[in-house]
């Protein structure tokens, strides 16, 4: 199993100094993998209900949100090993033959070190703000994937489908892993399973508990089948809340949040069904206690899960 932690981008700890102090801890403490997230205009009045009980989303639009990809090149600066991922990227933020010469250029000069995560985006407020109809966001963002596929590949790229043309362009460097870095798509139903199977390199999950996961892996498994893919090629990941807590966690928990053991045997239960990369994010507003999670989980937790 590999661990990636989800660096401080957004909240009261989204400032430089901290950004860079929890990513080279992560480095430091042998996390194979940093990840950021991505909101680039939420609205202050939102009207679509967000995936958890109380509808609302947890980050208020008056709060700092880094852009992830800025933030992934500034900790490329000043780390070397760590894989730089996003969880995930919506695709109708942003064109997408920008966002391949973005990736290709962050991948190039940080060694090939980025993992793509990216999906169609839950929020209509938003997506509505970049000309994309919220309705068709998965066709748009299938034809975004299948022209930055072009603009990683091809020496003169070419595209021509309904919602981008171009011809015969040079998009330069290209990226340093061949022929592109990893896509892991994600998203929680039907559609986002089919565009695993026809673009992915990976399914990338949020807050899905094992035995649902399990679920997801085995339809994923069903897409590849009817385009004649085996599948046995892709990384199942999710992203999971992490905290360490005295008291046990409710039945059928999704997050990382208990006792070290039972984070232990919940990690063991994301392998046995396939999982092989978990993404650990702590939501606190102390630096302090954001660190101390991460050392703990490096130093008490990760060694539990290798016996």
């Amino acid at each position: 199993m590999d661990f990636g932690w989800h660096l401080p981008c957004y909240g009261p700890l989204a400032t430089r100094e901290n950004l860079l102090r929890v990513a080279t801890e992560a480095e430091r403490f042998g996390f194979e993998s940093v990840f950021v997230s991505d909101h680039v205009a939420l609205p202050f009045e939102q009207r679509t209900p967000y995936p958890n009980r109380s509808g609302v989303f947890p980050i208020p639009p008056s709060s700092a949100f880094l852009e992830p990809l800025t933030a992934l090149a500034l900790v490329a600066a000043v780390t070397e090993r760590v894989r730089l991922g996003t969880t995930v990227l919506v695709l109708p933020h942003r064109h997408p033959v920008v966002l391949a010469k973005t990736l290709a250029t962050l991948d190039h000069l940080s060694g090939g070190r980025v993992i793509v995560g990216a999906g169609v985006g839950w929020l209509r407020e938003e997506i509505e703000v970049f000309g994309v109809p919220f309705e068709r966001r998965g066709a748009w963002s299938d034809e975004a994937l299948g022209a930055m596929k072009r603009c990683w590949a091809d020496e003169r790229s070419k595209h021509a489908g309904e919602f981008f043309r171009f011809d015969d362009v040079g998009c330069f460097p290209k990226p340093r892993q061949k022929p592109y870095p990893p896509l892991w798509i994600g998203g929680a139903g039907p559609a986002a399973f089919r565009r695993v199977a026809r673009f992915g390199d990976g399914f990338h999950a949020a807050w899905s508990a094992p035995e649902v996961m399990g679920e997801q892996i085995r339809e994923v498994f069903k897409e590849c089948e009817k385009l004649g893919r085996l599948g046995t090629d892709l990384v199942f990941s999710v992203r999971a809340g992490y905290g360490i807590r005295d008291e046990p966690p409710r039945e059928g928990a999704a997050n990382l949040v208990g006792p070290p053991t039972f984070i232990a045997d919940q990690i063991a239960r994301y392998a046995d069904v396939g999982v092989s990369h978990i993404v650990l994010e702590a939501r606190l507003r102390d630096l302090g206690e954001h660190l101390s999670l991460l050392h703990r989980f490096a130093e008490d937790i990760r060694p539990l899960t290798e016996t």
